[in-house]
């Protein structure tokens, strides 16, 4: 007989994997124990030896569903093992602070053996709103502390019943070790008021059906409510909530409700169905008749956000309405959301009309995971429940942190070679989205057992995620945001040697202390040259020309960088201006010439802000990137001819001379040119540009590997039209999938930066 003691890293806690390991391990008829400590599994096997290397072998090729194996190790075990015939699973015990990082099971939505139970009269969990198992239900958020067992989680105050407790201790139940595992007898009740169970899930369901907005508790934080299909209870929502124009995500009961209201292909069908259930989004098709969703839900877009059920309550409330319904964020704008009872009622108190919550309470807050398709390509657009905190690859030896941006925030830790990406906290806006921030850091921290040597940080000094890492008694590493960007996309792909970086968003501080943001970029991970960019132009007002793209427009045209074409906008920009409040126009000209609080930028985002200005789309912004989406929206699937463009040698740089395009672009609408062609006009001819800021890149030496980052690669048809042209010429293209291409995964390509210079230091 041969003992061997085995361990398994990965994600292996949470999703069932010691059943599965009793189970394959009775198979074969061998010997031994299982274990969770720290963060992963370990135990001993006995038996005959080529029966353990088939026992090691399917621990990797069977594993739960749910379940990330990224390491099986095999050594010898004692001589004279303490055990008899027969596979036991052993209680989990904490031991020391684990040699290597820790890796959190992500929350999973219902499986189908439990959504078959809560629709079955017949079985106990009928209509149970937490029902769940070892293949789905709360993970993330709902752990306190690992090793993952129900003591460590905030399920503690809810004692099994006899027949949970049975189906808990039982190693062929597929509820064996569920931490989260309950029924109506012993788990979490639904709330309303004084109503408890299936009369608050009735006033709940009362409550939409009448036109009100309700705050539900959800997995990962509170969630507004409200009929999808009432063009008045979405305007209502969106003006409690401070949110004018920002579309809202809608869940739907199935997949055919879901083909009924979009455009889904085999790539967002998967996504749409997969345990992560991120809300996807989706064109809408060209409709004939009433349309199931309220103007309201995406105004002026073509594309809508939308996602299937992810808990056994919100398969109820649809069941029971039998209407889409839109499900956003429990918080007014720029706040996080809200996770506690106390809280949740204070600040959405005037938003909603009513509370179904419950008494489970939720350790950390996960926002909903947002994802979209370029074709075949996977753009991930906001990282959080479903997917965060899965680690990622990344080549960390020594730990490291990632303070993130500003917007869009996120951090990572990293070490031994993966990192963990935080959920989505928002915008670092104020104290409350702040204070989010560090207890969600604080707390994966503890969990992952990352405590970081080094912090990368923006260098930006006004951003609070700066300030912030200023205040660490670390070793700080500053990380030029663009280059953060293309790292980011370089190191989730594996890249290891240099590449050629293109950096297109809103705005990113320089190292020349300048305002970036349409950037060429020669880069490995620890650090780059610029070899390219946009045209400047000045941004009136700072801040407020973002909010206001008709300031970002006034100063494209009253003081866009010279580069030697013409400027030929007096005639031309008539018809904008005119529309203007014409003492604005003259205080912005005036700022422009003498140089008051306008800093000038090199920014794409801003180049987009400009177009949809001058198009009439968009003036004023009600949530950051509106305008470039209007715009993308308007260009649809339109064909048109490119417009005027030109690259220029300037400072050593190629340089986009914005100027020409501008000008044919107004020449073109003053000629009747329909806004639509314009718009897709842009788009193409950003797509032609940008190979040929490449093409002129490679010719001077830059490598052939094109890493794309920043969030104007969001817009589908930009991608779309740059990788096509890049491919054309041979060169390899990559963008993120795992990791946000916008400022959401700054923290991550802050993070690789700082350890490719540290590993460089050895």
């Amino acid at each position: 007989m041969t003992v061997r003691r085995f361990q398994v890293e990965g994600i292996v806690q949470g999703v069932g994997f010691r059943p599965f390991v009793y189970r394959t391990a009775s198979a074969l008829g061998l010997a031994g124990w299982v274990a969770n400590v720290n963060g992963h599994v370990e135990g001993e096997v006995a038996g005959p030896s080529r029966t353990i290397d088939e026992f090691a072998v399917r621990l990797r090729t069977d594993a739960p569903a749910l379940a990330r194996v990224r390491h099986v190790r095999l050594t010898a075990g004692p001589p004279r093992p303490a055990y008899g015939a027969g596979f036991r699973v052993r209680h989990s015990v904490p031991t020391a602070p684990a040699a290597t990082s820790r890796e959190i099971p992500p929350d999973a939505a219902i499986c189908d053996a439990c959504l078959a139970e809560l629709h079955d009269p017949g079985d106990r969990r009928h209509r149970y709103p937490f029902i769940n198992c070892t293949d789905c239900g709360p993970r993330a958020t709902i752990i306190e502390d690992l090793p993952y067992d129900r003591v460590r989680t905030t399920m503690r105050g809810f004692p099994l019943c006899p027949q949970c407790a049975a189906e808990y201790a039982d190693p062929a139940d597929r509820r064996f070790h569920a931490e989260p595992v309950a029924c109506p007898r012993c788990g979490p009740r639904l709330a309303w008021e004084e109503l408890r169970g299936e009369e608050a899930l009735r006033a709940a369901v009362k409550a939409v059906e009448g036109g009100g907005i309700v705050a539900l508790k959800g997995i990962g934080g509170f969630q507004l409510v409200c009929d999808a299909g009432d063009p008045a209870a979405v305007a209502e929502l969106r003006r409690r909530k401070n949110r004018p124009t920002k579309p809202f995500a809608v869940m739907v009961r199935d997949l055919d409700t879901a083909a009924r209201l979009a455009r889904i292909g085999a790539a967002e069908e998967r996504a749409l169905t997969s345990p992560e259930r991120p809300v996807v989004l989706l064109g809408r098709p060209r409709r004939h008749g009433a349309d199931p969703l309220a103007p309201e839900v995406h105004p002026g877009l073509t594309r809508v956000g939308l996602f299937l059920p992810t808990t056994g309550l919100h398969h109820l409330l649809l069941d029971e309405l039998a209407r889409p319904l839109v499900v956003t964020s429990g918080n007014r704008a720029d706040e996080p959301i809200a996770v506690d009872d106390a809280e949740a009622r204070r600040s959405l108190a005037g938003v909603a009309d009513g509370f179904l919550t419950h008494d489970r309470p939720i350790r950390s807050r996960y926002d909903d995971s947002v994802v979209q398709f370029a074709g075949r390509t996977r753009i991930t657009v906001r990282r959080a429940r479903g997917l965060a905190p899965a680690p990622l690859p990344l080549a960390a030896d020594e730990p490291v942190a990632g303070a993130g941006a500003q917007l869009k925030h996120t951090f990572t830790l990293a070490a031994d070679g993966r990192a963990h990406l935080g959920p989505h906290t928002g915008d670092l806006a104020d104290l409350t989205t702040h204070e989010a921030f560090l207890g969600s850091y604080e707390h994966l921290k503890h969990l992952t057992g990352i405590e970081p040597t080094v912090l990368a940080h923006d260098l930006h000094p006004g951003y609070l995620s700066t300030q912030w890492a200023q205040e660490q008694p670390l070793r700080r590493i500053p990380v030029q945001h663009h280059h953060a960007h293309v790292a980011a996309c370089a190191a989730e792909h594996g890249v290891q040697g240099p590449f050629l970086g293109v950096a297109y968003d809103g705005l990113g501080l320089g190292d020349d202390g300048t305002l970036w943001g349409g950037e060429i970029l020669v880069a490995d991970l620890r650090g780059y040259r610029r070899v390219g960019r946009f045209a400047t132009a000045p941004l009136p007002g700072g801040d407020a020309a973002v909010r206001r793209p008709y300031r970002t427009a006034l100063g494209q045209l009253f003081g866009g960088e010279t580069l030697g074409s013409p400027h030929p906008y007096a005639w031309l920009t008539r018809p904008f201006t005119d529309r203007l409040d014409p003492a604005e126009v003259a205080t912005v000209r005036a700022m422009v010439a003498r140089g008051v609080n306008c800093p000038r930028a090199s920014s794409a985002g801003r180049l987009f802000d400009t177009v949809a200005a001058l198009l009439g789309l968009c003036d004023r912004a009600g949530y950051e990137g509106e305008a470039a989406v209007l715009l993308e929206a308007a260009a649809g699937d339109e064909h048109a001819a490119a417009l005027a463009h030109r690259v220029v040698r300037a400072q050593g740089l190629w340089v986009y001379d914005s100027a020409p395009t501008l000008a044919d672009l107004l020449t073109r609408r003053l000629d009747g040119e329909p806004v639509e062609r314009l718009a897709a006009a842009f788009h193409l001819t950003l797509g032609i540009v940008t190979a040929e800021l490449v093409t002129r890149a490679v010719a001077e030496g830059a490598p052939h590997t094109v890493c794309l980052g920043g969030g104007c690669f969001v817009n589908r048809r930009l991608l779309t039209e740059v990788k096509r042209r890049l491919h054309a010429q041979g060169l390899r293209v990559l963008v993120g999938g795992e990791v946000p291409v916008g400022d959401g995964g700054i923290s991550y390509g802050q993070a690789a930066v700082a350890a490719a210079r540290l590993a460089g230091e050895e």
